[in-house]
């Protein structure tokens, strides 16, 4: 009863939410969760076929700011926080996501416990993402690795990692900003890491080279 009259609906209302009986709309889901207390990781994602603005490298860096990651919290500014999934999936919709930016898109993944990873497949695989979050998983693993801050979440993503694999893409993608010029693409493909090459990324981020890597970071 006490949760009906804080999300200003009936007892009946929300047994049938529970039941799945009727959809939670975004408002109801975003203020139960915070009467609940519930990770951020548990916020509505938008909906496969959302309509939202065109994604731009300030937005992501807010949303980013607003979630507290550690390069950017100093910037932090008003404003709603979104669930760290679907921060990940509209930055990686961008071909020209500035790399200060990139860096922290395994962050998302490890920051926050508690996330959907089937619902996050889906969408990933709705947009054609899937190797560019393939990708951020792997380096996100890599750091798990490295850093025992993360440690017991190893295993989580390597099986996020395999649920992705079947539904790798043959096409060579990109991941951050696009080269322009065909000496650094060339470049870039002798000196990729090997998960760069698996999930047919041109790009030259390395897990050692993110700010969290680190057993002190």
């Amino acid at each position: 009863m006490r949760l009906a009259r804080g999300l200003g609906v009936t007892q009946e209302y929300v047994s049938l939410m529970e039941r799945g009986r009727r959809r939670i709309p975004d408002p109801i889901a975003r203020k139960a969760a915070r009467l609940l207390r519930m990770p951020v990781s548990a916020l509505p994602l938008p909906a496969a076929d959302a309509v939202e603005r065109p994604v731009t490298n300030a937005m992501i860096e807010a949303e980013l700011a607003r979630l507290g990651y550690p390069g950017l919290a100093y910037r932090r500014k008003p404003g709603e926080i979104r669930n760290p999934a679907a921060v990940l999936l509209k930055a990686l919709v961008l071909d020209d996501l500035e790399a200060r930016l990139a860096e922290a898109l395994p962050w998302l993944l490890l920051g926050f416990e508690g996330h959907n990873f089937e619902m996050l497949i889906a969408r990933a695989k709705a947009k054609d993402l899937q190797n560019r979050l393939g990708f951020t998983v792997a380096l996100a693993r890599e750091v798990a690795g490295r850093n025992s801050r993360y440690r017991h979440r190893t295993d989580e993503l390597q099986r996020l990692e395999e649920a992705l694999e079947p539904s790798r893409l043959a096409r060579e993608d990109t991941f951050g900003r696009r080269e322009a010029s065909e000496r650094m693409r060339a470049w870039i493909r002798e000196n990729r890491s090997e998960a760069a090459k698996h999930w047919n990324l041109l790009t030259d981020l390395k897990a050692e080279d993110l700010p969290y890597a680190s057993q002190d970071s």
